[in-house]
């Protein structure tokens, strides 16, 4: 046995002494599957920021952690007769076999084919699913994702089968007329589903400029906070008090922290 298939198997037996109904932890043992789903989400996106922040030693912890999510639900369905970590981990393997004929199948396929055919072997599954319910061409979009990020999947998705706007300039029309139709609104619920369809429409506006919403927005939170940093820093420097700034006072502090390009 690999060093590998050691630690996994060590992984799945702490597992199976957590959960065990006379002896395990009791945190442990009354969890379910919706009470760790926002575990499993928050692991994925510290996976992501140790990525980001090019962190080795806190990537290796945070695959640790959501491994272990990914340990977590298979004991769980497994406690349910369902499924074990076995055919979780079968399934993937059997599903990258399919999706990379040009390795496992023979087949031969340039470069630019790959995601071609990546994306037809992901609507034959799609489609292979359909008796569970939802759209053929949207089904498998993951209601939890990021608002930004699942519109531009649900846009991306539509595009294939033809659904979409020619060109940027059009998208970019779109966006006009919904902020118009956000000023004409009236009440809350209305204001929230033009604000909404706004949003929507510049996802669909950033997938035809060949950009990325998400990464986009993020970028512009970390900008953000950077210069509010700077403004804070500013404003102690001089004795002033964020709370009793006038808004003349704010705009000269947020003109310096672009000056220096924060």
């Amino acid at each position: 046995m690999s060093a590998a298939e050691e630690a996994l198997t060590a992984l799945l037996q702490l597992m199976a002494r957590l959960r065990d109904p006379q002896h395990g932890c009791p945190w442990d043992r009354e969890q379910t599957f919706a009470s760790i789903a926002p575990y499993t989400i928050e692991e994925a996106y510290e996976v992501a920021d140790a990525i980001e922040r090019d962190d080795r030693e806190q990537l290796r912890d945070e695959l640790g952690d959501l491994l272990f999510q990914v340990v977590f639900h298979a004991h769980m369905a497994h406690e349910r007769g369902w499924f074990d970590f076995a055919a979780v981990a079968n399934g993937i393997r059997d599903k990258l076999v399919r999706r990379h004929p040009h390795l496992f199948a023979g087949a031969t396929l340039a470069a630019e084919d790959l995601v071609r055919v990546w994306e037809e072997q992901k609507a034959e599954e799609r489609a292979a699913g359909q008796g569970r319910g939802g759209s053929a061409v949207l089904g498998g979009v993951p209601r939890a994702l990021p608002a930004l990020l699942r519109a531009a999947k649900l846009g991306r998705r539509a595009a294939r089968v033809g659904f979409d706007w020619p060109h940027a300039s059009a998208v970019r029309a779109k966006v006009v007329e919904e902020l118009g139709e956000l000023d004409a609104a009236n009440g809350a619920g209305e204001r929230e589903e033009e604000l909404g369809d706004l949003l929507f429409a510049v996802v669909n506006l950033s997938r035809h400029m060949q950009l990325d919403a998400e990464q986009a927005l993020r970028r512009a939170n970390d900008k953000f906070e950077r210069r509010f940093e700077h403004m804070e820093t500013l404003a102690r420097t001089r004795g002033l008090q964020l709370e009793r700034l006038s808004a003349q006072q704010w705009d000269a502090l947020w003109r310096d922290a672009k000056l220096n390009r924060t």
